[in-house]
């Protein structure tokens, strides 16, 4: 019987001891590494579309229509005084206004003669920081990027049908001589 309560002991210290360690074990090792950039510490926020008008010499060319998407340090998100949104959308405008190395009408379009996705998405990213003074956008993701030209726009409007100036005229009425 001595035995078997020994044995009881030895079982449950055992079983004690291991749940400690394991749990020691995962406390160090999720503390020792911080995670990884897509799965904490970040928010996303998107934005509606937007249209920006691409002005040359004098005239509207044609526009620019995007719908961005941000991985946002959401602790520096929460410290900020003006809506975040209001911020992301003011820079876009800034950024594709002053930005020469954007030319969206060459022939091409979004090819690779015409856009570059890549140094738009960095420069974009850049340019926010840079502005709120500190590390808040992660990564910029395009959802939607489109260039409509002058052109592209009328053809598909429809026309519409004014009224028309002349008076109505009017038949008589009754049988005619």
């Amino acid at each position: 019987m001595i035995k078997f309560i020994l044995a009881a002991i030895w079982i449950c210290a055992v079983s004690v001891g291991t749940v400690l360690y394991s749990f020691q074990f995962s406390q160090a090792r999720s503390s020792a590494a911080p995670p990884p950039a897509f799965f904490g510490g970040l928010d996303h926020i998107s934005t509606d579309m937007i249209s920006v008008p691409v002005v040359r010499d004098g005239d509207v060319d044609g526009y620019f229509l995007t719908r961005l998407s941000y991985s946002i340090d959401s602790k520096k998100l929460k410290a900020l005084t003006m809506p975040v949104s209001v911020v992301l959308v003011d820079e876009i405008y800034s950024y594709l206004y002053a930005n020469p190395l954007i030319d969206y009408s060459r022939a091409g379009g979004f090819d690779v003669g015409g856009f570059d996705v890549g140094a738009f998405r960095d420069g974009l990213r850049e340019a926010i920081n840079a502005r709120v003074g500190s590390k808040l956008v992660h990564d910029v993701f395009i959802e939607q990027a489109d260039y409509l030209s002058k052109s592209e726009i009328r053809a598909n409007t429809p026309q519409r049908r004014l009224p028309s100036t002349e008076p109505a005229r009017s038949e008589p009425k009754g049988g005619g001589h």
